[in-house]
């Protein structure tokens, strides 16, 4: 079996490893450190579900998600998915939030733009006088957004899902069966493995700027902040250059190859699916 950076992963497992207790992995975030998301993914129970399933049905559920365009079914989506990956998963509910909530700032951000515009003069339903001009709103607006919010959420959840309880080496395995281009695979599998590295380097480099009163005030933390850049960038190019040399001594030939487990499809698995899909079409002609 061929891996990348085998010494920095097992590095890595050493590093967070200590925070496994009775059969769980506890995440600290006090202290800068990381995450992987495939430590989730090994702790999960349904780890052992066939992995072209898990990566074929969150794809579809987020394909119906977009096209049905409906904030019930969007709700139902989120229900389920949360009811798979913290019952059936045995993700803690704790973390799970944690987890989401990274992507619900981008996308209530990113949605502020839909509710909300902009004017010199008092406009809409809602308007707030900024001095300059005014932001205005209205209920049509305020609904959409929500109606946006929902079905991205939806979206992300069932992504969230799939990744929860799929390897990324399984994942990358079911898109080599699905004939994705085999350089978008490499190249998947190559940085997926990166980024842990280059924040296993900034969190070591952040302790030991903290240890040292690196952030003691503003003009301080910038000028840490602009050490740590520089060493990240000079520091990853030295490990990129190590990693290929040591992925060619180990016979690299263009293809990553890892060792599958073969795990046999539960038909009880696609009766559920097929249920749950024909209940989100019920649910859709029942709302609209």
């Amino acid at each position: 079996m061929l891996t990348l950076g085998k010494g920095s992963d097992f590095k890595h497992l050493n590093t967070y490893g200590s925070g496994v207790k009775n059969g769980h992995h506890r995440i600290g975030h006090k202290h800068g450190e990381g995450f992987s998301i495939d430590f989730y993914a090994y702790n999960s129970k349904i780890r052992y579900w066939n992995s072209d399933f898990k990566v074929v049905f969150p794809i579809l559920i987020l394909i119906l998600c977009i096209v049905l365009d409906n904030p019930y079914v969007s709700t139902a989506v989120i229900i389920a998915m949360a009811y798979i990956t913290v019952i059936k998963g045995g993700l803690s509910l704790h973390e799970y939030l944690a987890i989401m909530s990274i992507p619900v700032v981008f996308i209530v951000i990113s949605v502020f733009a839909i509710a909300f515009d902009f004017s010199k003069q008092p406009m809409g339903q809602y308007n707030l006088n900024l001095g300059l001009c005014y932001m205005f709103t209205s209920q049509a607006n305020l609904k959409k957004a929500g109606y946006l919010v929902l079905k991205v959420f939806a979206a992300v959840s069932a992504l969230q899902m799939m990744t929860l309880s799929t390897p990324s080496s399984e994942i990358i395995s079911v898109l080599r069966k699905l004939h994705v281009p085999k350089l978008i695979i490499e190249l998947m599998n190559i940085i997926y493995r990166y980024i842990f590295i280059l924040t296993d380097i900034f969190t070591n480099m952040k302790n030991s700027a903290e240890s040292r009163q690196g952030y003691c005030d503003f003009k301080t933390s910038c000028y840490t902040f602009g050490n740590i850049a520089g060493n990240v960038l000079i520091i990853s190019l030295k490990k990129a250059n190590a990693y290929y040399d040591a992925m060619e001594a180990r016979c690299y030939d263009g293809d990553l190859v890892f060792l599958q487990e073969d795990k046999k499809l539960d038909p009880m698995l696609i009766v559920s699916a097929l249920a749950f899909i024909i209940a989100l079409f019920l649910i859709l002609g029942f709302t609209e």
